[in-house]
């Protein structure tokens, strides 16, 4: 009668090639995450130009033509971005986001509209 056991040899060998597998996959799934913080951002700056068009749309329906201000834009998202998300921060005129690589993409809002200045961020810079 054949036992059906695993060798030493096999064991050793299934060992080496999930070790060979997670060395590939872990550094994948941490550019996925990055990936990831950077589409979220993507879609923030999105929403953020569709609040202040829809604003100033506002605005000119009740007869205020006024320029809307870095401060008022950041709290036309619901979802406060700026005080909730570490990645954004407000300096005076202009919205930073900081990439995990610590690169930084910078907006402000001119002429009602979230323009992009300075970005260095991989996957934003087309913004």
């Amino acid at each position: 009668m054949k036992r059906s056991a695993f060798t030493m040899i096999e064991l050793v060998f299934v060992i080496v090639v999930i070790g060979i597998l997670s060395a590939i996959a872990i550094p994948r799934f941490a550019a996925t995450r990055d990936d990831a913080i950077v589409s979220k951002a993507r879609a923030t700056v999105g929403a953020l130009r569709s609040a202040i068009a829809t604003e100033r749309q506002k605005r000119i329906l009740k007869g205020n033509f006024n320029d809307i201000t870095v401060s008022e834009a950041a709290g036309l998202l619901e979802y406060d971005f700026v005080n909730k998300d570490p990645r954004w921060s407000v300096s005076g005129n202009t919205f930073t986001f900081t990439a995990p690589d610590r690169t930084t993409c910078a907006f402000t809002v001119s002429g009602n509209k979230l323009v992009t200045g300075t970005c260095h961020v991989t996957g934003m810079t087309d913004l």
